[in-house]
């Protein structure tokens, strides 16, 4: 072996590394990224979680109770008026985690020693989301008017039973993980395969030379990528098929929504993500900066889009990251109708950014493609 030879060697390699300035970003940019989401952004303890208020008795110990619900951490009350139709819609669309009943004349059969009742109503479909934030409102129950019964009423207070939480965990009451697992897969496997095969897809046509014969016609730039999209569309719609399959026979995931929403809403889904696939095809040369920039962008969508994690743990900064990402959207598309039964109402919030998505992805794919034909 001669030494000189394998510096030269390497020397060259370390050339056209540093020539290649995709992969040079890439090498520096994932593991930037990887340290910033699971160092600040990726948070198994979620605060500050949603919370309707669904008040029917106004009194003092109405409010110390409530106020000792914010003062936890893990509550934030957004609605505190609420009814309970409007409590129900807030809930079945991802707007709260949680809605707590106080019903009439609480203060009244709490003082005479009835024993009232409160309602705890939680979107359980993460367990992840929900599990701290209950156990430590059952600790609150007993310590909340802890100040306020004092007095006369000091036989009311702990250890006494003054009053009983009842909690319901809606659309997944076991706590079953696969319930949330198994539906966020369908866009996670959708994301990987739709965008990867997308992507390496033309850029091999480029390095082939085969693009070329598409230069020699008079075809558009629009009428290639739309040419392009239409057989993936077809293979997503068999991954899902595979998927439900699975789900229903392996696993007995429920599923209690319009099977045409949400064909509907894999078929939104699917475009974005092509037209993603689209886009990264006309910005790299290669199949190599292909693979880095498809990874690059796969990565957020599975650890910021609540996948993995819950979403509302996040920080301010990640959630708003996480709302531009196609698979934030879906997850909650796919999640809604087959745990929650939701309907166009309820799916038209997640569909119309997927929409806009698609629309500004576009045309940023059409005017680096025209520019590549160029």
């Amino acid at each position: 072996m001669s030494w000189r030879r394998l510096w030269a060697m390497m020397l060259k390699e370390f050339i056209q590394l540093s020539r290649d300035r995709l992969t040079f970003a890439m090498m520096v940019g994932i593991p930037i990224m990887q340290l910033l989401m699971f160092g600040y952004a990726i948070n198994t303890d979620p605060k500050h979680l949603t919370t309707v208020l669904v008040v029917y008795d106004q009194g003092s110990l109405t409010r110390s109770l409530v106020q000792a619900l914010q003062n936890s951490g893990y509550f934030q009350v957004v609605n505190n008026d609420a009814n309970a139709q409007v409590a129900t819609d807030m809930l079945a669309q991802g707007e709260a985690q949680f809605v707590l009943t106080i019903p009439a004349n609480f203060e009244r059969d709490l003082i005479r020693g009835n024993y009232p009742s409160l309602l705890l109503e939680a979107d359980a479909a993460d367990p992840a989301a929900t599990g701290n934030a209950i156990a430590s409102l059952q600790q609150l129950a007993e310590s909340a008017l802890r100040h306020d019964l004092t007095g006369a009423l000091s036989y009311l207070a702990p250890p006494a039973n003054s009053f009983e939480l009842r909690i319901h965990r809606l659309y997944n009451p076991e706590g079953i993980t696969q319930y949330n697992i198994v539906p966020g897969l369908m866009g996670v496997i959708l994301t990987m395969t739709m965008i990867m095969m997308t992507a390496l897809g033309i850029t091999r046509e480029v390095e082939q030379g085969t693009m070329e014969n598409l230069l020699a016609t008079p075809i558009k730039p629009l009428e290639v990528m739309i040419g392009k999209i239409a057989p993936y569309i077809l293979i997503g719609y068999v991954q899902v098929a595979v998927i439900l399959l699975m789900a229903r026979i392996l696993f007995n995931v429920p599923f209690v929504g319009s099977l045409s929403l949400l064909l509907f809403s894999v078929m939104v889904f699917i475009f974005a993500n092509l037209t993603i696939g689209i886009t990264i095809s006309s910005t790299v040369r290669n199949q190599t900066q292909a693979m880095q920039m498809s990874f690059f962008f796969l990565l957020p969508s599975i650890l910021l889009s609540g996948f993995m994690f819950p979403f509302r743990g996040m920080p301010r900064w990640a959630q708003i990251i996480g709302e531009m990402l196609p698979n934030t959207h879906f997850l909650r598309l796919v999640r809604g109708i087959m745990l929650k039964g939701n309907g166009w109402h309820e799916a038209w919030p997640h569909l119309l950014p997927l929409s806009i998505f698609i629309f500004v992805v576009m045309l940023i794919g059409i005017k680096k493609f025209r520019r590549t034909l160029d």
